[in-house]
């Protein structure tokens, strides 16, 4: 392609120097690109392509927050359609994509859309992804090299997307090609064609929107249960279908391009960072769970679009730069995931930071990527099998710097890999995952606290691990067996027992009241590898916090930071003295302990422990929710990233209030009905029959959005800005509820 930039109407000013998004230096590492321009020139306008630049993720959010100053509708608004195409696709239709609209339009397309695209189905969906993936590596594990992108990466992500879909085989070629072609047209917006090129990828992409059209109308008569039938059924109030065939047919190609990839980069990306990091490799390979965590910091490091585009909707001053009304602005998405101001060591490949989604890969607020529940799932999916069946994997020693040379949306078309093809004799005879083990001794550690120590019965090695880690135990048999999670407390240097320490809890939801009863010397036990989300990080000097039964996790990590001549400290809490385990080791450590029994010394004293912040120091705590939300307190004037805890639950919401019953009017739907105060909006809408999707039930998603027509509610959720909030638009169905001393909320559901 080559880029053709518009001649900027007049001068702006700052201007980066040398920022070039069409550069060898840019394709290598574009957030590497961004950093040496990112603190001298926040905000800078790129004359090539008639916009600025924003490197800040302070300012980036700011953008992404407000959709009324900057609108999305730059993104297609300014897609010039060919004259010759536009009776089939005029311009308005094409600025209905879900990336270049905004409410209220954007609310009804989502809403159409994201009910193929739900956190649980795309979890359904896992199983069969693993499968696709594992007949991919069939075809190509003997071959010993490969190019990554096309051979497996883009393989599995469009037989992915076909299958949600519901499109045959017939279809391949066509739903591969307007891939490509979609991705051109979107990226025209800001990098204008040339011809004959222009034509030529417009002219396939009629040709492909005129038969899924066509499908869009059979499904309508005969709908399945794939995507195109989820939104080709859906009507509005009055009953007509919500969508056209045209607005569906443009929504299935902006899939079809995302929903590959976006995937398919962050693979291949991924396979380039655990080549440079090879420790990480090895720990994801021991360790299934961290896959997930793998797939997290790739796109944190690496977004596979670095980019996110808006419009600005009045004038206004942005990190410096004075920016015009009409003026494009472009978020750098790759600069803002790397700020050292939001990101401690912003450039490591750390796949063990204490908040692995706190990125803006996915962009933000009500334009979160809607496949990114897919993403997360196919992604994580993709890298295990990969190394599972090739562990012996790496890139070829030259790296081509092939991609696709649009700036907004670089796609990389290459990526050699080699492998020793014994790995397909190795993966067959891998350790299972999970394994029976024998209690070897049970001990009373404490009023109300057992601990169990687990190995083989014939001394055999157990696989390794790391202070922080957690197995997960099945507890009793068939359908009516438990699965918990129990911290590793013994040493990780005795490769042949395994200690895990049990809290008998009053309010047992019948696991640990199990141990207590049940499981004693001899008994056999079914436990998974260890999983680490608590991992000790290297650092001069630590404070250690624990309550309860908190201690289980922290004694390995005293002991390593113990060996590996870093300063330390613990401060250990309980109820009483009695009931605080493993006292007697931690004996050996002087007055490195502090030891407060609640009913001797009170409360733990944070405030004066955490009272100045430290360099190089960090602190981890475990114990109940009470402490954690008090040491979350005491160390918020600690540089980010000081604090990692591990919860026994989720973190909750504190209500100063109970709550209240009130009245919901549903008002497409012609029902009121009453919210006790046990049960969601949400609870009562299903309990009616009335159409709500839904997918985290925790306000992070956004899937359950709905218009406010009156009323006003209480705000909840994690997706509305606090302007949005107060504007009261529009609600979270699975959290939010009405505001005090409002009786009635009416809903457009």
């Amino acid at each position: 392609m080559t880029l053709t930039p518009e001649a900027p109407s007049a001068s702006r000013c700052p201007v980066a120097h040398g920022f070039d998004a069409l550069s060898d230096d840019y394709f290598t590492d574009p957030a590497a690109h961004f950093a040496k321009f990112r603190d001298e020139t926040p905000v800078f306008f790129y004359p090539y392509l008639n916009a600025w630049i924003v490197n800040r993720r302070e300012d980036v959010e700011t953008v992404l927050a407000d959709w009324q100053r900057f609108t999305s509708g730059g993104n297609s608004g300014t897609i010039d359609v060919p004259e010759q195409f536009r009776a089939i696709v005029p311009p308005d239709l094409i600025t209905q994509m879900l990336v270049g609209s905004d409410p209220p339009s954007h609310t009804d397309h989502r809403f159409v859309a994201q009910r193929g695209f739900t956190k649980e189905r795309m979890e359904a969906l896992q199983p069969e992804i693993e499968a696709r993936a594992h007949r991919v590596v069939d075809g190509f594990e003997a071959r010993g090299s490969g190019n990554l992108v096309t051979d497996y990466a883009l393989e599995l992500t469009t037989q992915t997307i076909m299958a949600h879909m519901g499109l045959g085989y017939e279809h391949d070629a066509m739903m591969r090609q307007l891939r490509d072609d979609f991705a051109m047209i979107l990226a025209s917006a800001a990098e204008p064609m040339a011809e004959p090129m222009r034509t030529q990828v417009w002219q396939r992409y009629i040709d492909a929107t005129l038969v899924l059209r066509r499908i869009i109308d059979e499904r309508r008569e005969n709908p399945g249960t794939d995507l195109i039938s989820d939104m080709a059924i859906v009507n509005d109030k009055d009953g007509n279908r919500m969508l056209s065939a045209a607005q569906i047919a443009v929504h299935l190609t902006e899939f079809a391009m995302a929903g590959v990839d976006s995937t398919t980069q962050a693979v291949s990306n991924a396979v380039l960072f655990l080549a440079r990091n090879p420790e990480t490799l090895a720990e994801a390979i021991e360790d299934p769970a961290l896959w997930q965590r793998v797939f997290e910091e790739t796109v944190r490091r690496r977004p596979s679009s670095p980019f996110a585009a808006r419009q600005a909707q009045q004038d206004i001053e942005l990190g410096g730069a004075h920016i015009r009304k009409g003026d494009m602005v472009w978020l750098a998405l790759a600069s803002a995931n790397t700020d050292p101001a939001r990101c401690p060591h912003p450039f490591e490949f750390d796949i063990h930071r204490p908040e692995p989604e706190n990125h803006l890969a996915f962009t933000q607020g009500r334009h979160t990527c809607l496949g990114q529940a897919l993403a997360r799932v196919q992604g994580a999916t993709a890298l295990q099998v990969l190394f599972e069946r090739l562990s012996s994997l790496r890139p070829a020693a030259e790296v081509p710097l092939d991609f696709l040379p649009i700036a907004l949306l670089p796609v990389r078309r290459t990526l050699p890999v080699t492998w020793d093809v014994a790995d397909i004799e190795r993966a067959k005879t891998k350790t299972a995952r999970h394994m029976e083990l024998t209690v070897l001794e049970r001990r009373d550690e404490s009023d109300g606290v057992v601990s169990l120590t687990l190995g083989h019965p014939d001394g055999g090695a157990l696989p390794t691990w790391k202070p922080g880690a957690h197995i997960e135990v099945r507890l009793g048999d068939g359908d009516d067996a438990l699965l918990r999670q129990y911290s590793l407390s013994s040493s990780p240097q005795d490769s042949t027992r395994w200690r895990i320490g049990v809290l008998r809890e009053p309010d047992s939801r019948g696991g640990s009241q199990y141990v207590h009863d049940r499981l004693r010397d001899g008994a056999t036990v079914t436990v998974g590898f260890p999983r680490n989300n608590f991992r000790l990080r290297p650092a001069a000097r630590y404070v250690f916090v624990a309550g309860g039964i908190g201690i289980t996790p922290i004694l390995p990590m005293i002991a390593q930071a113990e060996a590996d001549g870093a300063r330390w400290e613990l401060l250990y809490g309980g109820r009483t003295r009695a009931s605080m385990a493993f006292l007697s080791e931690l004996e050996r450590f002087g007055d490195k302990i502090t030891v407060c029994p609640q009913d001797e010394t009170g409360l733990l004293d944070l405030r004066t422990l955490l009272a100045e912040p430290t360099e190089d120091t960090l602190i981890y705590c475990c114990g109940p929710e009470p402490l954690l939300q008090a040491i979350e307190a005491a160390s918020a004037h600690w540089p980010v990233g000081s604090l990692v805890t591990e919860r026994f639950a989720a973190k909750k919401i504190v209500r100063t209030e109970p709550d209240v019953a009130f009245d919901v009017d549903f008002a497409r739907s012609g029902i009121t009905a009453t919210v006790p105060a046990g049960k969601t909006v949400l609870d009562v809408a299903e309990e009616n029959g009335i159409e709500a999707l839904s997918s985290c039930k925790e306000g992070t998603c956004g899937t359950c959005e709905v218009r406010i027509l009156a009323g006003r509610a209480d705000h909840r959720d994690s997706i509305l800005t606090a302007g949005e909030q107060e504007r009261n638009e529009t609600m979270m169905m699975c959290v939010s509820r009405a505001e005090k001393g409002c009786s009635r909320l009416v809903l457009d559901a």
